[in-house]
């Protein structure tokens, strides 16, 4: 969320004040197609972090309403997350057509449902077995299905099942022209990304685990990750518009390493001042990301330091205004977090 709410402005004003070279400027920006870049591990990660999460919520949950009750509220939670994930896109104000019936809030929607559904009601094992099937499932769809006029096997943008069902079948707006990187046949992959992320808050969750093997474990899984997800790169490349399944073992490896960095830094070495305005963002992730949609604060931020103040920042190196714009915006969402954090105000779906 800290990417998202103002981080990217930031450094989209540093490559101005200090060019990057072609290679290394892309690399920080989403891959066109086929590729991995910085940018492309955002979204994943979100996807991963709500699999933790839904462990240690549905956990208490279960226990002490029981399975039924906590489905409910499932249900529930992931209507209200999808109508909002609508109206970032602005909803019906431009049109019926217009409407984006499928993007990240709604596939954060639909992977927080059929995942903590599959946690209330599904043992260990069959977590795996679910997991699995969506990967290898939607690896085999898109291998051996035909597309009409290009065949089966092609992963090539427009050429693919995942593009042609959704250019078929998906109504009204799409992000990508016919198809959208948030289509229907790419969400099942895409649950399987939650559902790796409940298999590591299973771990972290365990107390009887001790905490240094915890880190070792989510070590060794997060390499495993990235290494099956490269191999697999070989056969069914990772492309994160179609989310293929080399992508999500190939993120979720990532994902896994980091959280493995975290936890040893913040709950073994108790290492937690630093991480104290990340957690204010954590608290009220979607009230930010609201927010940020419906909110200019980059529009704020130059009422302090626009105009003139802008134009003499840019003589002095050029950049520096927008630097400085995008440092200033991003302090406000940290303030807006704090405000409601020392509250106790958060936004629950």
């Amino acid at each position: 969320m800290f990417f998202i709410v103002g981080m990217e402005e930031v450094f989209e004003a540093l490559s101005k004040m200090f060019p990057m070279t072609p290679s290394l400027n892309d690399r920080v920006q989403h891959a066109p197609w086929a590729g991995f870049h910085f940018y492309d591990l955002i979204f994943p990660l979100f996807a991963f972090i709500v699999g933790i999460s839904l462990v240690f919520s549905l956990s208490k949950s279960v226990a002490v309403e029981g399975k039924a009750r906590t489905s409910v509220k499932i249900l529930k939670r992931s209507v209200i997350l999808y109508f909002l994930g609508v109206l970032t896109y602005h909803g019906i104000a431009e049109g019926i057509e217009h409407v984006r019936l499928l993007g990240v809030l709604q596939r954060l929607a639909i992977c927080s449902c059929v995942a903590g559904l599959a946690f209330v009601w599904m043992n260990t094992r069959a977590l795996a077995g679910l997991t699995a099937t969506l990967l290898v499932g939607y690896w085999a769809m898109l291998t051996f299905v035909p597309v009409p006029g290009f065949g089966a096997g092609d992963f090539a943008e427009g050429h693919n099942l995942t593009n042609w069902i959704d250019k078929m079948y998906l109504p009204f707006r799409k992000w990508d022209g016919d198809h959208d990187p948030e289509g229907l046949l790419s969400t099942l992959p895409a649950i399987a990304s939650s559902l790796l992320g409940v298999f590591a808050g299973l771990l972290v969750e365990d107390s009887t685990v001790e905490p240094r093997r915890k880190v070792r474990l989510l070590l060794l899984w997060g390499c495993a990750g990235m290494g099956a997800g490269l191999l697999w790169h070989l056969q069914f490349p990772i492309i994160k518009k179609i989310w293929s399944s080399s992508f999500v073992l190939l993120t979720a490896g990532i994902s896994c390493l980091l959280l493995a960095g975290f936890y040893h830094v913040i709950d073994i070495r108790n290492h937690r001042d630093w991480c104290r305005p990340f957690v204010w963002i954590g608290m009220n992730a979607i009230t930010i990301y609201l927010i940020a949609h419906f909110v200019k604060l980059e529009g704020i931020a130059k009422g302090f330091v626009g105009g003139e103040i802008h134009s003499t920042l840019e003589m002095v190196h050029q950049g520096l205004g927008a630097l400085v714009t995008a440092l200033l915006a991003l302090g406000f969402s940290f303030l807006i977090c704090r405000f409601l954090f020392n509250r106790k105000i958060f936004l629950r779906v």
